[in-house]
């Protein structure tokens, strides 16, 4: 388990990092804190990772939500969402973001730019204390996953950053409860409320039990697998017809990624995926990745504009990728 020390370290050189770099499972034991109620509040304690190489008892998500105009073959054409792994959490080159980042350059693109811009979000793990949540199901392993968006993560790492706090606040007899609050911002979710107790406490005889009988996650392995060279090239064909305006072709890309509530084609079938649960993606015959937005519109950055629903255009996707390039080298010369 890292230190605070470590934790603060490595949260200082990221953000050093970050500063020199901008120039340019269907499984209940996630906990849907977004379901609460506004108003309401939910009491948390946070877990180390399973995976003790991890200095944090985060790991970070990045995904990049792909609009389509409906589903091929369906009479409604309502806007589809189909979220794909951002390999740029993995240390590769992305194929969406080496194509996009350029567009915030030329302010006619910036909001292309931005629909198709990464989402991050960040897996914990731990204990819900109070729960709000009157239908909430809690499953027979009390130690639940939480999906935490930007807002809160600001406020979870800016506490880790304060000199006065002297342990861990995952420590198992002097850690800190979180309690998130859900309020309201411009008819969306606000979260600006959330905060550490001020009290340390213990972790209770029950909760040390099922710590030892079930094991803490490795956080790891809710992510999605890292794309392969098939999935790489299936994800930019993707991304050229959702910037087309196309319909989503499950029958095309439905043994790879596909939205919420859309089943694996007739010619690929995987009982074991579901709608919820990132899901292993190998090159050969393997279950479709779907990625729920579990923390809806808090995944998303504040300055996000809104998914517009894609216009029908008979131009090909490489001709409006092929017009932004051209505008690109004339901003160069």
């Amino acid at each position: 388990m890292a230190t605070l020390a470590e934790i603060r370290a490595r949260l200082q050189a990221a953000d050093g990092t970050k500063s020199q770099t901008q120039q340019g499972g269907g499984d209940n034991s996630i906990y849907p804190h977004w379901n609460m109620e506004e108003g309401a509040s939910a009491t948390l304690r946070f877990l180390p990772d399973g995976n003790t190489n991890n200095t944090f008892f985060w790991v970070e998500r990045a995904q990049i939500r792909l609009p389509f105009n409906g589903i091929k073959g369906e009479t409604d054409n309502k806007t589809v969402i189909v979220p794909v792994p951002c390999v740029e959490m993995y240390g590769d080159v992305c194929p969406i973001l080496t194509e996009v980042r350029p567009w915030w350059k030329d302010k006619s693109l910036e909001a292309m730019g931005r629909k198709y811009w990464k989402k991050r979000s960040y897996i914990f793990q731990g204990f819900v204390r109070e729960n709000p949540i009157a239908d909430d199901k809690q499953p027979e392993n009390p130690i639940r996953r939480f999906i935490i968006g930007p807002q809160i993560f600001t406020t979870i790492k800016s506490a880790l950053m304060d000199p006065e706090l002297e342990e861990l606040p995952t420590d198992f007899f002097k850690g800190l409860d979180f309690r998130i609050t859900k309020g309201s911002k411009g008819g969306f979710a606000d979260y600006n409320a959330s905060k550490w107790a001020r009290k340390e406490s213990a972790l209770t005889e029950a909760e040390q039990e099922a710590i030892e009988k079930y094991g803490l996650f490795d956080l790891s392995a809710s992510l999605p697998k890292r794309p392969g060279e098939i999935e790489l090239k299936v994800i930019k064909e993707m991304f050229e017809a959702s910037v087309d305006g196309q319909s989503y072709d499950a029958e095309r890309w439905g043994q790879y990624y596909r939205p919420a509530g859309v089943n694996a084609p007739a010619s690929f079938k995987d009982d074991s995926s579901d709608e919820t649960t990132p899901v292993t993606v190998t090159a050969k015959a393997a279950p479709a990745t779907v990625i729920s937005d579990f923390d809806d519109e808090e995944d998303a950055p504040v300055a996000s504009a809104p998914i517009q629903t894609p216009s029908t255009s008979t131009k090909k996707a490489e001709d409006i990728l092929a017009t932004i390039r051209a505008r690109q080298q004339q901003v160069k010369q």
